[in-house]
């Protein structure tokens, strides 16, 4: 089949994208959560499913996905076997699985060095430099993903109980959250314990809304969050004239936060992940000619 695939599965959905053999995207579909690390078998759900929604939108039966070639680019590929479990149950005729920063860099950079910050969900840092690579992070909700949005909603509501227990002053937005869970802080734990990192990411959100109106808790909150993301760039040691591009779900909100020297360094992506992915598969798997739409 003369066609490809390229995928991007996040913490919060899985957006997939139908492509000739040039790179040029004729069908786009969207599902689920796709971070393997944190549900491997839901994840293979949601990229099949959002595959099959690109068939459909480009009038294409579905049924060929079996004989179509795919590159995904997915969060929880670095840790343990996850990445090898995930290939060995795909449906596609040929798979490349990456992590979620390689399509990203790929797409945001094209043939340019540079370095890239995805804040979604969770977090991930890579630079790339000629030949040489340095990618930071994407540890997973319980040990990593500082400055994402599901640490800062964790974040958030950490503040909540230490607020109610009369540890640090509270505040408008600590009041909100509270009252969100009806004012028992034994749902805000109930919460906590069943939810997954989405679930702690749709707080991020309300945070900075609260903190852009001076609140003080949303404000401790996003500049903890904003270090966090500092001191891993920090770490790429990047050269002043590089290329620094922001990507992700919380990227405009965090981009405004920076210190001066990074923004400086500030600009718009080529593309999307998505784009990146799509230009990896057609170069894989397609013609040498042609770009992709991001």
């Amino acid at each position: 089949m003369n066609l490809v695939l390229g995928i991007d599965g996040g913490g919060t959905s899985c957006r997939a994208a139908l492509a000739t053999l040039a790179g040029d995207i004729i069908g786009r579909g969207k599902s689920g959560p796709a971070n393997i690390m944190t549900d491997l078998t839901g994840a293979r759900h949601n990229i099949v499913e959002a595959a099959r929604l690109a068939f459909v939108d480009a009038g294409k039966d579905s049924t060929m996905i079996s004989a179509t070639d795919a590159v995904l680019g997915l969060a929880g590929t670095n840790v343990g076997g996850y990445r090898q479990q995930l290939e060995a149950v795909l449906p596609f005729r040929r798979s490349l699985v990456e992590s979620d920063a390689v399509i990203a860099l790929n797409g945001a950079l094209g043939e340019r060095d540079g370095a890239i910050a995805i804040i979604g969900t969770g977090s991930i840092f890579m630079s790339r430099k000629g030949a040489a690579m340095q990618t930071i992070g994407g540890w997973g909700f319980m040990l990593g993903d500082l400055g994402g949005g599901a640490r800062i909603g964790r974040d958030l509501l950490q503040e909540v109980l230490v607020a109610h227990d009369d540890i640090r002053p509270g505040s408008e937005l600590t009041h909100a959250v509270m009252a969100h869970f009806g004012g028992d802080p034994r749902e805000i734990v109930k919460f906590a314990a069943a939810s997954k990192p989405a679930d702690f990411g749709n707080f991020a959100p309300l945070v900075f809304d609260f903190a852009a109106r001076g609140d003080s808790v949303g404000s401790r909150v996003i500049a903890r969050a904003v270090g966090d993301v500092e001191e891993a760039l920090d770490a790429l040691k990047l050269e002043p004239d590089q290329i620094l591009c922001l990507l992700g779900g919380l990227a405009a909100l965090i981009a405004p936060q920076l210190s001066h020297r990074y923004r400086m360094m500030l600009r718009p992506p080529l593309q999307d992940a998505l784009g990146g992915a799509v230009s990896m598969a057609a170069r894989l798997f397609g013609a040498p000619k042609g770009g992709a739409d991001g």
